[in-house]
């Protein structure tokens, strides 16, 4: 894998600045990403966040209001001539070229407008050369949030954390949600469940918060409504900054019970789906980093999801986007962009399902765009990538729910956080006063006590 390295802004001189300059010089943005074009122009200057369009509301459908809906794809790449464009392609994209019948890439113009909110833009500039991990280096200690905990960051577990600590409100709402994985090859039978969810993340209420040791990254709260062999259950866990002692609440309906489940972390895989999906699979990577080693290679100019509105299109019915072997091209919209490659190696001594993980990180969010699992073997196994756009209630920042998972071995995917085939679009909330965005609503007690009938 080659990768451009430009004179004085690439990752390797990036290691070297210290984050002040980083932010106080004219040539990086306020993550540290380069604000300027490439040299051929394919990937264009940083513009600034997108202003929230005239007209739009929560609760609208978002792609109606895209800027860009009106964009035709410059060129598609497929099987046909896919080593064309292998050298902007992730290996995970190229397998799936070789793989699935028909696969194809729409690719659009480039557009960069992610951004921040001014005050979250502020706490950024104070993290610079003061955020901290603990001495492990896998655990995020001090920062002031929400904000990039390491601009221009130098390592692979810092460029995690800021993916991991993204802000995307103090909560997110889901009045339901599809969670799927295809059919075996040859049947016709999907797992189709869904489910209402909320995940709050108390530090990242409106403000300059200091990161305390015993912070909740993120606690979540979900309950199955069908199938009827699901219906009923529902978790509450809550990810930690500090640490991997995040127990699991379960509770199974027909035992009227909560049950601890100290276990359900990591590669342990999710109730009811076969064993197609883990729990730390979520949104291409989710909870503790630390089995794994983390390396940040560099970076790369990548055909990457961006500006995907039609995968928050909860008007759009499931069958019209989800098909047997793949999610429909229509739905999937790609960019040249440059991204961080971050490579994971399980380390000694630990025991994990992948022995490496690669996850593209988009240079001007941070954000987990697109990655690939390796098995025992070191042989490609699953290539996964998330839909990201900008979040407008939220002042300009951009944000990944919707992702796909690809499993080469059994032809398999899973997609998950979608809000396609639900009539109601996923909530994010700035600030609220609902009990559902308070750490108590995700104790056993609580749990027990919603979840009884």
């Amino acid at each position: 894998m080659q990768f451009h390295l430009k004179a004085g802004l690439a990752v390797a001189c990036a290691v070297a600045i210290t984050a002040s300059w980083a932010q106080s010089s004219g040539e990086l943005t306020i993550s540290g990403a380069e604000k300027s074009a490439s040299s051929d122009g394919r990937i264009p200057a940083y513009g600034g966040a997108q202003q929230t369009p005239a007209g739009w509301s929560s609760g609208k459908v978002r792609g109606d209001f895209s800027p860009y809906k009106s964009e035709k794809p410059l060129f598609s790449i497929t099987a046909a001539n896919v080593d064309k464009y292998a050298a902007n392609l992730t290996p995970g994209q190229v397998a799936m070229f070789r793989q699935i019948k028909n696969y194809r890439m729409d690719v659009y113009p480039t557009h960069r407008d992610c951004g921040y909110p001014d005050w979250v833009q502020e706490n950024t500039k104070k993290n610079a050369g003061t955020a901290k991990l603990d001495a492990s280096g896998d655990h995020l200690q001090s920062a002031v949030l929400p904000g990039l905990p390491f601009p221009a960051a130098r390592t692979g577990q810092e460029a995690m954390w800021n993916y991991l600590a993204r802000y995307r409100g103090v909560g997110i709402k889901w009045g339901k949600l599809n969670t799927m994985v295809s059919p075996r090859p040859g049947s016709s039978d999907w797992i189709s469940v869904t489910s209402h969810q909320v995940v709050y993340m108390p530090w990242a209420r409106k403000g300059a918060n200091q990161l305390t040791a015993d912070e909740g990254l993120y606690s979540i709260y979900f309950a199955y409504e069908t199938p009827a062999a699901l219906a009923g259950q529902a978790l509450v866990q809550t990810d930690s900054f500090a640490n991997n002692d995040s127990p699991a609440f379960y509770y199974f309906p027909g035992q009227r019970r909560v049950r601890r489940m100290p276990s359900y972390n990591y590669d342990a895989p999710q109730i009811g789906f076969e064993n197609q999906y883990t729990v730390d699979e979520p949104w291409l990577f989710n909870g503790d980093i630390d089995r794994f080693g983390w390396k940040l290679v560099g970076k790369k100019d990548i055909y990457v999801p961006y500006n995907d509105f039609a995968m928050y299109d909860f008007k759009k019915n499931i069958d019209e986007v989800f098909k047997p072997d793949q999610i429909d091209p229509s739905a999937r919209r790609y960019e040249l962009h440059r991204v961080y490659v971050v490579e994971a190696t399980l380390k000694p001594n630990m025991r994990h399902i992948s022995q490496k993980k690669v996850l593209y990180l988009d240079e001007d969010t941070y954000l987990a765009l697109a990655g690939e699992d390796y098995d025992a073997q070191g042989k490609l196994w699953k290539t996964k990538e998330s839909y990201p756009v900008p979040i407008w209630e939220l002042g300009g920042t951009c944000d990944v729910e919707p992702f796909s998972q690809y499993n080469l071995v059994t032809g398999r995917y899973v997609t998950d956080q979608s809000v396609i085939g639900d009539g109601q679009d996923v909530q994010y909330f700035e600030s609220s006063s609902s009990p559902i965005f308070r750490s108590d609503y995700y104790t056993p007690e609580n749990l027990r006590s919603i979840s009884e009938r």
